[in-house]
């Protein structure tokens, strides 16, 4: 039986999502990460396999035929359904969903999930991060499926659930080809990373700041460059998410400062510098304050590839430099 994770970090990372509300996903450079595409898989690998069950965050999910009607929640999930070719299957997204551009937006909300509302979708599959107000069991008197695909804490469970959405959409080849691309691109990151530097680093959440030690799916990801988090030291670890003091990090002054708080709350290296006690971090001093798109910071589907490709740059001038 595959693991389930928390309630909590389900939570917390659903509201990291808000953090890049209302803004596109895209990045300017070109990257290795499996590109989105509303075109389906060949019908050799898409029409077979079915009745299906899938072991997700609420259980055994059994479904007759392949879904026609899909509707997400959650915008991890719709960005992974795009990239694994189910696109033509999705009815209706989230208001969060913002990529790819082509995705179904609605208002319909993952975080006050409304069961009419949904319902009026027709789906025949409904695909959620959350199990908020216990939309699971809501849906399920009225016979609607539901796949819950919790929050990832881990690179292999972002990978087990790309998988779990593959063969519950009937897209098993495709989404085995997406995942076996992530981990081949993830690998050469991390191997070309210079990990002899020891840099130390702080990753921003927000601006409170609220900071993701090494043990949450972000963290987990800076660890494949060999880097440092100062979060780790915190005195309340809060579940992976610690609120920090300003004086904490001043103290602790780490090499690297990644924001994933500049779409939503436009936060920079100068905005940082006015902060009492940090104009003088060595990060900010040496030009080593990196903004990250939002939107790939909080989620872990596919472009989780493009927000590491963003880190093993930042990491790579860092290292360069010292």
């Amino acid at each position: 039986m595959r693991p389930r994770r928390t309630a909590l970090a389900g939570a917390l990372l659903g509201t990291l999502v808000l953090a890049g509300c209302g803004q596109t996903g895209t990045t300017a450079t070109p990257s290795a990460a499996p590109t989105a595409s509303s075109a389906p898989a060949p019908a050799s690998a898409s029409g077979a396999g079915f009745p299906v069950t899938v072991e997700a965050g609420n259980g055994k999910v059994t479904l007759a035929k392949k879904p026609e009607r899909i509707v997400s929640l959650s915008a991890t999930h719709t960005e992974t359904l795009f990239a694994i070719g189910a696109g033509p299957q999705v009815v209706a997204v989230d208001d969060q969903s913002n990529y790819p551009p082509e995705a179904p937006k609605t208002d319909l909300s993952g975080f006050k999930p409304n069961v009419e509302a949904i319902v009026a979708q027709k789906p025949d599959l409904v695909i959620v991060s959350n199990d908020i107000d216990q939309i699971v069991a809501e849906l399920g008197k009225v016979n609607v499926p539901v796949l819950l695909e919790p929050a990832a804490t881990k690179l292999d469970e972002a990978y087990e659930e790309i998988a779990e959405i593959g063969a519950a959409t009937g897209n098993q080849a495709k989404a085995d080809e997406v995942v076996s691309g992530m981990k081949t691109a993830m690998d050469k990151l991390a191997a070309e990373a210079p990990k002899d530097k020891k840099l130390t680093y702080y990753h921003e959440l927000d601006q409170t700041p609220y900071a993701a030690t090494s043990q949450t799916f972000i963290g987990q990801v800076y660890g494949l460059f060999g880097l440092t988090n100062i979060a780790d030291k915190a005195p309340d670890q809060a579940g992976g998410y610690p609120k920090l003091s300003a004086e904490f990090v001043a103290q602790a002054d780490p090499d690297m400062i990644f924001l994933g708080d500049v779409k939503c709350c436009g936060q920079s290296k100068d905005t940082l510098a006015k902060r009492p006690g940090w104009k003088g971090l060595s990060a900010i001093k040496n030009d080593q304050v990196i903004q990250l798109d939002d939107d790939l910071a909080s989620r872990w589907g596919p472009r989780v590839v493009q927000l590491a490709e963003s880190i093993g740059a930042a990491v790579a001038k860092a290292g360069a430099k010292s």
